[in-house]
């Protein structure tokens, strides 16, 4: 990534809001103090991180947009998938709001009716045949819950993809494909392998040396890995084959699900059900977080049978699950999922057309589905740079975790038609200063454009 360190301009379209009150609870910090906070009690590199990216402090947000300290404005399209209905989407906040008024966290002794209530309306949205559901805090918590639940079936042999990605704890950094994560921290779980991604074949082979005995971790498209899609079939295959050798499957949506991809969940787009259903980023509408583990009432029989064999002090917290009410309600309300899949639908002819005309052949793809959507780059550095310029013209976006040479893009279904419009001129503006860099030129130094 290329350094920046001045602070962002917003183009004349994009008036700078009045600076939002600060509670008293948060004092305002300068960027210098907040630097030095960073620097002490959290992490350095991080505080070099917030200074490449510009140094704004983000102080409030809605909708599509981030405002920060001094009151400039970004439309929010990374969030890494969180935000699928914007920010503080004002279902999702009335029904936070209320409960944080009469009872945000149980005594887990009692019955309470926010994780039933919430347990039963994400069902009622999940694949075919899953019928329980185990609420967790976070994704890597849900991928953790996932390998347990396998292992009350037999299944201990665990495989999972190259390059995907399932979360950073233990168990789930196992299944986590990328060494530069995994290796200060080994050693990790035993039996643990590795399959390419879209390679059924592949996974066929192993699977056939450990019948009944292995649990798959497939996502439906590979977001960390730089928005992989697979081969037409590809999961329909991967079901097929658990069921013909015994393999128990869990299909990582954490990402994927909850209509990114312009489908309830990434199993639609193949009509298939997993034993279980990883869910997260967006299930509280950014609000709070929270995950989940939907699963068959065959893969769940040990957590039936035994309810203090999995346990965890937050798990269905009245306030989160309260908050996942209000995001399915929004996304029943807004019909989010046929958002997702028109905005996207006209996203990315549009995208692509952008970045092809000023980087040329230095693009090697663009592609997406929903509203996942990704820019690869021929070779490293383009992608750290571009993010940085867009941050530069009002645009937040993501980089990929597990592949440097590609950019994500993962915005809001709320976007509207001005949204829209400013994100393209913007994305066209980062391009125009950066692709003069990495456009390969003919002999006689004329740019060569797609």
């Amino acid at each position: 990534m290329t350094s920046m360190t001045s602070a962002s301009t917003l183009p004349p379209s994009v008036p700078p809001a009045a600076p939002p009150d600060t509670p008293a609870s948060a004092p305002a910090l300068g960027r210098e103090e907040l630097g030095r906070l960073y620097r002490a009690r959290l992490s350095k590199g991080r505080a070099t991180l917030g200074e490449l990216f510009g140094g704004h402090i983000e102080v409030a947000s809605e909708g599509a947009w981030v405002t920060t300290s001094t009151g400039e404005r970004f439309l929010n399209c990374g969030g890494y998938g969180v935000f699928l209905m914007g920010a503080r989407h004002p279902t999702v906040i009335r029904h936070v709001a209320e409960q944080l008024a009469t009872h945000p966290v149980a005594t887990r002794l009692f019955l309470e009716p926010q994780v039933a209530l919430a347990a039963d309306a994400l069902v009622s949205v999940a694949p075919r045949g899953l019928e329980r559901v185990h609420f967790a805090g976070s994704g890597a918590e849900a991928a953790e819950t996932a390998i347990k639940l396998a292992r009350t079936r037999g299944h201990h042999r665990l495989i999972a993809m190259e390059n995907g990605y399932h979360g950073k704890t233990m168990g789930a950094l196992s299944l986590t494909g990328k060494s530069v994560f995994q290796d200060p921290f080994r050693p990790l779980l035993p039996e643990t392998s590795h399959v390419p991604y879209g390679d059924a074949a592949a996974l066929e082979s192993l699977l056939a040396t450990v019948p009944g005995e292995a649990c798959v971790f497939v996502e439906p498209v590979q977001g960390e890995a730089g928005v992989v899609l697979p081969p037409a079939g590809y999961l329909r295959a991967v079901r097929e084959l658990c069921d013909r050798y015994g393999a128990f499957l869990v299909l990582d949506e954490i990402q994927t699900g909850l209509g990114r991809l312009g489908s309830w969940w990434g199993a639609d787009r193949e009509d298939i059900a997993p034993d279980v259903l990883l869910v997260g980023k967006g299930l509280s509408g950014g609000v709070v977080p929270v995950s989940a583990v939907v699963a068959t009432r065959e893969a769940f029989g040990a957590f039936d049978r035994d309810p203090y064999l999995h346990t965890s002090t937050f798990s269905g917290a009245p306030l989160a699950m309260a908050a996942v009410r209000g995001a399915l309600a929004a996304m029943h309300e807004d019909d989010l999922v046929t958002r997702s899949r028109e905005l996207g639908a006209e996203i990315l002819p549009e995208l692509t057309r952008i970045v092809r005309s000023h980087y040329g052949d230095a693009v090697r793809e663009v592609r997406g589905q929903g509203l996942l959507l990704g820019i690869e780059f021929a070779d490293p550095g383009p992608a750290g740079d571009l993010l940085i310029e867009l941050i530069m013209n009002g645009v937040i976006a993501n980089h990929s975790l597990n592949s440097h040479l590609v950019l994500r893009f993962t915005p809001p279904a709320v976007l509207t038609r001005s949204d829209l419009d400013f994100f393209y001129e913007a994305v066209d503006r980062a391009c125009r200063a950066q692709g003069a860099r990495y456009a390969p030129t003919t002999a006689e130094g004329d740019k060569i454009h797609a």
